[in-house]
C-alpha cells in the first residue's frame, strides 16, 4: 500500500487513484482519460517501491504525465487548482435561471470536481422561509415563482404582473440567500447555491464569489428538458408545460438582469461543455487576483 503524506496538513492517506482522477478532471480532462493517467502515476510509484510519498511528489508526477500526454493546458489549470485549495481561498458560486435549465444538475458536478460539500438549492431557502412566516404576511412565498403573479396587487410600473410577482417573491428569497452568504464567507466555507431567485441585482457578491445565468436557447429545448426531468423525479412535465410561457418570460426577464449587471450567461447545450466554461471563467478571474499567491 502506497500511503501519501501531507506535511502541511499532518495526515497520512492511503493512495487512491480515485481521487486522483477527480483532481485531473478538475482541470477539464475528460473523465476517461483522468483514470488513465491515475494509473500510471499509481504503476509509476510501485515500480519505484516507494510505499511513502508526499502530496508535492503526487503532484509533480501527475503534473508531468499531464504534460507527456500533450496536455499543456489542463496541467497549468491541475496546477492552479491543486493551490488554490492549499492557500484554503474560500469561494462561492451562484447559479441563476429559470425552473428547468438543468441548474441543479450543473451544482452537483461542479460539487463533486471542485470537493464543495456544500450545494443548496433556493428552493430550500424558501421552503424554511416558508416555515417561519405566514402566508398572510409574505403570499408570494408560498406560491410557484411562476404564480406569483398571483398576489400581486401594486407594483412598479413597466413590468408584467407576472414579473411584479416574481421580483417581489425573489426581493424576499434573497434574504435568505443573503444570510447564507454571509455565513459562509464567516466560515470560509466553498459553497454552491442554485435556484430561480438568484437575479443579478438582488443578490451582494462579496469576494471570490462567482454568479452564471444558466438558460436554454427556446421552447423546444425546454419542453425536451422537463420530459427528461420528469423520468427521474417526482416532478411532473405537464405542470410546467402549462406554464411554459410564462418560464420563458422569467428567462429573458433575468437575462436582461444579467446584462444590466455584467454578469456572465451560458446557454447549457451540454453539460460537459456548460461546467468546464464555468471552471474555466473563475480559474481566469481567480488568476488575476491571486497571481502575486501562485506559481503557475
Amino acid at each position: 500500500m502506497i500511503i501519501v503524506t501531507d506535511p502541511e496538513k499532518k495526515i497520512r492517506l492511503p493512495f487512491s487513484r480515485g481521487i486522483l482522477t477527480r483532481s485531473i478532471t478538475l482541470a477539464g480532462v475528460e473523465v476517461g482519460i483522468a483514470y488513465i493517467i491515475a494509473t500510471e502515476v499509481q504503476k509509476d510509484l510501485n515500480e519505484k517501491g516507494l510505499k511513502l510519498v508526499t502530496t508535492e511528489e503526487i503532484r509533480e508526477l501527475t503534473y508531468r504525465k499531464l504534460l507527456d500526454h500533450g496536455l499543456k493546458e489542463a496541467a497549468k489549470r491541475y496546477l492552479f487548482w491543486r493551490q488554490l485549495r492549499r492557500l484554503k481561498v474560500p469561494i462561492m458560486i451562484l447559479l441563476g435561471g429559470a425552473t428547468g435549465v438543468g441548474k441543479s444538475t450543473i451544482a452537483t458536478e461542479l460539487a463533486f470536481r471542485l470537493g464543495i460539500r456544500s450545494v443548496i438549492g433556493t428552493d430550500t431557502i424558501r421552503e424554511v422561509m416558508r416555515k417561519i412566516i405566514a402566508p398572510e404576511l409574505l403570499p408570494d412565498l408560498h406560491t410557484s415563482s411562476f404564480l406569483a403573479w398571483r398576489t400581486v396587487q401594486t407594483g412598479r410600473a413597466g413590468n408584467s404582473p407576472l414579473i411584479r410577482g416574481f421580483e417581489n417573491q425573489v426581493q424576499h428569497v434573497s434574504v435568505g440567500v443573503s444570510a447564507v452568504l454571509e455565513r459562509a464567507y464567516r466560515e470560509g466555507f466553498n459553497t454552491i447555491i442554485e435556484g430561480i431567485h438568484l437575479v443579478p441585482g438582488y443578490i451582494e457578491l462579496g469576494e471570490n464569489s462567482f454568479m452564471y445565468i444558466i438558460t436554454v436557447r427556446g421552447r423546444k429545448e425546454l419542453e425536451a428538458r422537463f420530459y427528461e426531468r420528469a423520468r427521474y423525479s417526482k416532478r411532473p412535465a405537464d405542470y410546467y408545460l402549462e406554464h411554459l410561457d410564462a418560464i420563458l418570460e422569467i428567462q429573458e426577464f433575468i437575462v436582461k438582469k444579467a446584462g444590466q449587471h455584467g454578469v456572465p450567461v451560458i446557454d447549457n447545450l451540454e453539460l460537459e461543455g456548460t461546467v468546464t466554461a464555468i471552471m474555466e471563467d473563475i480559474m481566469e478571474r481567480l488568476m488575476g487576483r491571486l497571481r502575486e499567491y501562485l506559481d503557475v
